[in-house]
């Protein structure tokens, strides 16, 4: 086994962040330089005076607020769904959220610092601070998340400047870094849990296809957000289970396919079969031999 370069190591990291600077470029070109390409925010957002885009799960604590909202963020919003139920709902917190770019920082320094994975709550923590947005907005007619949001705080602050609004991204910041390692997006954001309840039906997946390669060097494990996706589809019980990767805990960062070796891990559909090695033994011959 070659152990590979640093850009091959980092391709789908490097990617990533191309990709999320890239969309708070083009939401920043508007009121910084006058081009409209982009206009809103993550919350809402319309590309080219054209084709609108909403978030799901405002356009719910919207209705749910009593607020209403016209066709045209109802249409985006079912246009955000169908997206990410193909290429993975958590794809959004991986690719499209600035606040992560921050968590991941957070975690590298609480690598290096011996710091441990601190305390770690349930991760259905998140799912009831998800379950409690729509009755509270409700209740209060508010968007009650859009108040303490941190990733439209931070856009925002980007535009208006931030104020008040940087102690709430530096509490983030300094939660995963002392208090719990990954702890925001992997515990927490009720946007995550949104989006991993998407990502169960997801088309696109990261799978195992290559397990059989597999040298155990742990390098894939260490390096996920979501550690526990991996065992079930690289290390299964049944050597007969699927490779694919198929919680909806997955961001679709690609990370695991970087750092390893191996080759074992790669993007695909739903339905992939494991790979073979080289030269397996099937009926008795070489596979691909004369019989």
């Amino acid at each position: 086994m070659r152990r590979r370069g640093v850009l091959a190591r980092h391709r789908w990291l490097i990617m990533r962040r191309l990709v999320q600077c890239g969309l708070l470029a083009l939401f920043m070109a508007g009121p910084w330089l006058g081009i409209w390409w982009l206009k809103g925010n993550l919350a809402s957002s319309v590309i080219l005076d054209t084709v609108a885009l909403s978030d799901p799960l405002i356009v719910l604590q919207s209705l749910a607020a009593g607020q209403g909202r016209g066709l045209a963020a109802i249409g985006g919003a079912l246009t955000v769904l169908a997206i990410y139920l193909v290429i993975g709902g958590r794809s959004y917190c991986a690719w499209v959220c600035p606040i992560n770019p921050l968590t991941d920082v957070a975690a590298g320094l609480r690598s290096r610092l011996g710091l441990g994975p601190g305390w770690q709550p349930s991760r259905r923590m998140r799912l009831w601070i998800l379950a409690a947005l729509l009755p509270f907005s409700a209740v209060t007619g508010l968007i009650v998340w859009e108040l303490v949001n941190p990733i439209t705080i931070l856009q925002r602050g980007l535009v208006f400047g931030m104020g008040l609004g940087w102690t709430v991204v530096l509490a983030v910041f300094l939660f995963d870094l002392l208090v719990s390692r990954r702890g925001w997006c992997s515990h927490l954001c009720p946007v995550g849990a949104f989006y991993g309840l998407v990502g169960k039906a997801a088309v696109l997946r990261v799978n195992a296809a290559g397990r059989a390669a597999c040298t155990d060097c742990g390098a894939c494990f260490r390096v996920c957000p979501e550690p526990q996706v991996i065992a079930p589809a690289l290390k299964p019980a049944d050597a007969a289970a699927t490779p694919v990767i198929l919680s909806g805990d997955c961001i679709n960062c690609g990370r695991c396919i970087d750092v390893c070796d191996d080759k074992v891990f790669e993007f695909g559909l739903r339905r992939v079969t494991q790979r073979k090695p080289a030269g397996e033994i099937v009926g008795g011959s070489p596979k691909g031999s004369a019989r």
